[in-house]
């Protein structure tokens, strides 16, 4: 299959990056980041969670985010939320869609948010009528599409029975997670091969960590697989609490370097980008773990 002409990037730093960060970033901080990703040119942004602050303390702020955050034309600013009371807080905020999320892995769903995937999935329902009655797009998320740190291989048809369900509910996309980083790039088609028969391929999203440095070989066979949009994280930042030894996200610097040299159409600034990368690192107290950052760094010094 022939790479699409262009790719759509989803930008989950603030929220999936920044919530396994330890130390808690100030709200203006924050703001001023998912600002910067804007200015880039990136059209979505998923700028927090309402998840309980008990569990996420780095997401108790997102409300006062989407509050303060002054809003670019075209950029969706998308949450993240468990339930109804999390949907509701996310209408209240403005959100312009809300993300809902689940495993592929029993183990994996019951350590993450304490339920089997079925209840999971039904746990949803409400969230999703109230969702289409307010006309609010849903996006969905899959952990585990590949392996899981408790069970191991996990079998694609797994996932596909996951995303079927996501896409029934009435997600218009279901992002696949390579959760703990473990995937290459022949079982990532494998997958996307299986889960594309009960899901559109126009339906699907990957999203890769890169514990074992693959999520750009990962991303590069999910576009020759007929998959146009990539969750990436500005710095690589983040990573899995429930997934011990997962490095974070592919870096948004590093997708966005690739897709400009397969000439495929993206719409983002990568000088932008990489600056905004450099402002939430300093804000951390490290370096980017982009390399394409580090490169451009090194290079105009």
């Amino acid at each position: 299959m022939r790479l699409p002409k262009r790719a759509r990037v989803v930008e989950v730093g603030p929220r999936d990056g920044l919530q396994n960060e330890a130390k808690i970033v100030p709200t203006a901080t924050k703001v001023a980041l998912i600002e910067r990703l804007a200015d880039a040119g990136l059209k979505m942004i998923e700028a927090g969670s309402f998840v309980s602050p008990k569990w996420v303390p780095q997401m108790a702020d997102t409300a006062a985010v989407m509050q303060a955050l002054k809003r670019q034309p075209g950029v969706v600013y998308e949450v993240l939320v468990p339930n109804l009371k999390g949907f509701e807080a996310a209408r209240a905020a403005k959100a312009d869609e809300v993300a809902i999320f689940a495993a592929a892995s029993e183990s994996f769903s019951r350590r993450n948010i304490n339920c089997s995937i079925a209840a999971s999935i039904e746990r949803f329902a409400p969230v999703m009528e109230a969702a289409k009655a307010a006309g609010v797009r849903v996006r969905g998320y899959i952990s585990c599409v590949v392996d899981c740190p408790y069970e191991g291989p996990i079998a694609p048809t797994a996932v596909a029975d996951v995303a079927a369900r996501l896409h029934a509910l009435g997600c218009y996309e279901v992002s696949l997670g390579d959760t703990i980083g473990t995937g290459t790039p022949a079982r990532v088609v494998a997958m996307i091969d299986v889960v594309a028969q009960r899901v559109p391929r126009e339906c699907l999203a990957i999203h890769c960590h890169d514990t074992y440095g693959q999520a750009l070989a990962n991303i590069l066979a999910a576009l020759e697989s007929g998959i146009a949009a990539i969750d990436s994280s500005v710095a690589g930042l983040g990573g899995c609490p429930y997934a011990p030894g997962a490095a974070g996200n592919v870096a948004s610097e590093d997708v966005v370097y690739m897709l400009d040299g397969l000439g495929i159409e993206h719409g983002v600034d990568l000088a932008k980008l990489a600056a905004a990368g450099r402002f939430i690192s300093e804000a951390l107290g490290r370096e980017p773990a982009s390399k394409c950052a580090k490169a451009l760094a090194s290079k105009a010094a």
